[in-house]
């Protein structure tokens, strides 16, 4: 049993927690760090998914950090660059020195008495018990279980003699050249997995019960390739990268103000990239609307040109049952195959599985409501991060890094120790996140909640967020300073609080 003390625990290691530790070093120099990871390396979903083509479906003038050019002329970058981003960023911070892998965090216990953070880790590598306090906890985990994905049941299954893959867990010695492969899912692993695998695959067929939209956007930016070498790196980076947000930004908002004239846009978009007759309708026209779930990406409409090319096919069907040597569909059709690709989703896991206690109370995060996306109500000293689900992860991250310093800030400056998100004045409440994709759907029940007006909305807009967290009050209506003795808030304190004016 160890013990340590920090000023911040950083519980994470992946995309946003470094870039949180990088923040803490230029924005809060004097205060102590620790980053607490569980797996053996840096780099979170870029360290976990090693699949065939795995990439961004973002891309990298806003998926990189603020502080950071992506400097790679690919806009939309392969996983192992990404990953290498992220570790040379760490190093370049020196926040490396500070992360502390194979550390998995079982529980926090928050004590008001004390102010303080009791975190309990266990170390996989060496089965010890890990103690450690801290002033402040920040969460960095993603929402997704790393561990496994979702793989629904299929019948049949145990009878396939082929190997069956999950893309979270892809086996290092499969060599898929010259054989059938039946890809299931239509998401964006699927949409990655499928035109890589038909480079060296005898065929390779992506066999989803419903469609998503694919949109085909060019892998190389053309504004950061007229810009490069003209321009301080540091100023084109910015100008890409807001470029980038205000057209995202735009697309989106539109996707919602006009939905069916949207997907008449992708519609069409797709139809020029696919054969004369192909069926558009049934393989690329979903029925929702463009955004109620994540728009995958083709770059440079690779998915399409496979398909054009007769390497990859797409099948919309039911699976009725496996065979031995392949998948039996609702329609009578059998699909054959040597290799089964599972690409059926991700299984959330909020706030990377760990327990939390406020005052010897358990804390459900079901039962509370996201402060600005970032905190939770009743849970004092605590922010956890939770990019965009219609922009880029980061663009999200490095606001909540931001305001975490601000309030870390202002905690030293007022001389307070403890800042507590509070409940909503009403008891209005909304699923906190908006998308209809499987792995949200199915876990809904697990997630906090949002409100109806911020600043417990969590709006999904880059630029009202920026106003928000980086120039907004510290001190509003949804938050209580203190010095640490006087407990957490309950529903009361909320209503002896002025609520916001603004209605969302």
């Amino acid at each position: 049993m160890t013990g340590d003390h920090v000023d911040v625990l950083i519980v994470g290691a992946g995309l946003s927690g470094i870039g949180a530790a990088c923040h803490l070093r230029r924005s809060c120099p004097e205060k102590t760090y620790a980053v607490l990871e569980a797996r053996a390396a840096l780099g979170g979903t870029w360290d976990v998914f090693r699949y065939p083509g795995i990439r961004s479906d973002s891309d990298m003038y806003t998926l990189g950090y603020s502080f950071r050019p992506w400097t790679d002329p690919r806009a939309i970058a392969d996983g192992e660059s990404i990953r290498r981003y992220v570790g040379q960023t760490a190093r370049e911070y020196r926040v490396d020195e500070h992360v502390r892998l194979r550390h998995r965090v079982r529980r926090a216990e928050w004590d008001g008495a004390t102010a303080r953070w009791t975190v309990h880790a266990h170390r996989d590598d060496t089965a010890e018990s890990v103690t450690l306090t801290c002033s402040f906890l920040y969460v960095c985990t993603g929402y997704y279980r790393h561990e496994a994905g979702y793989t629904p049941p299929l019948p049949g299954l145990d009878g396939f003699t082929g190997r069956v893959v999950h893309p979270q867990h892809w086996p290092a010695d499969l060599d898929h050249t010259g054989r059938r492969v039946v890809v299931i899912g239509s998401g964006a692993s699927a949409v990655t997995l499928v035109p890589a695998l038909a480079e060296r695959a005898a065929h390779v067929t992506m066999l989803q019960r419903s469609p998503s939209y694919v949109v085909a956007l060019p892998s190389r930016d053309a504004l950061a390739d007229a810009l490069r070498g003209r321009l301080p790196q540091r100023v084109a980076y910015q100008l890409v990268r807001w470029k980038n947000v205000l057209l995202s930004t735009a697309g989106f908002r539109f996707s919602r103000r006009a939905p069916a004239l949207a997907r008449r846009v992708l519609r069409r978009a797709a139809r020029r990239h696919l054969p004369p007759g192909y069926d558009v309708d049934r393989h690329f026209s979903p029925d929702y609307d463009p955004w109620d779930q994540r728009i995958c990406v083709a770059p440079d409409g690779d998915l399409f040109t496979a398909i054009t090319a007769g390497r990859a096919s797409v099948v919309t069907d039911r699976i009725d049952t496996f065979t031995a040597d392949g998948v039996r569909l609702s329609s009578g059709t059998h699909l054959p195959a040597d290799v089964v690709v599972t690409a059926t989703g991700l299984d959330l896991l909020v706030l990377g599985g760990m327990t939390l206690t406020v005052d010897g109370v358990d804390v459900d995060p079901a039962d509370t409501v996201a402060y600005k996306g970032m905190m939770l109500s009743g849970v004092p000293n605590l922010a956890l991060t939770v990019g965009y689900t219609n922009a880029s992860w980061t663009l999200k991250a490095d606001l909540v890094a931001g305001y975490v310093c601000r309030l870390l800030r202002h905690l030293d400056r007022t001389g307070r120790r403890v800042v507590t998100p509070l409940p909503p004045p009403d008891d209005r409440r909304s699923p906190l996140l908006d998308l209809r994709s499987g792995y949200v759907l199915r876990s809904l029940d697990r997630l906090p909640r949002q409100g109806r007006r911020t600043p417990w909305r969590l709006h999904q807009n880059y630029l009202r967020d920026l106003l928000l967290m980086r120039y907004g009050r510290l001190d509003d209506a949804g938050v209580r300073f203190s010095h640490g003795t006087d407990g957490p808030p309950g529903p009361a304190d909320a209503r002896h609080r002025t609520p916001p004016t603004e209605e969302c």
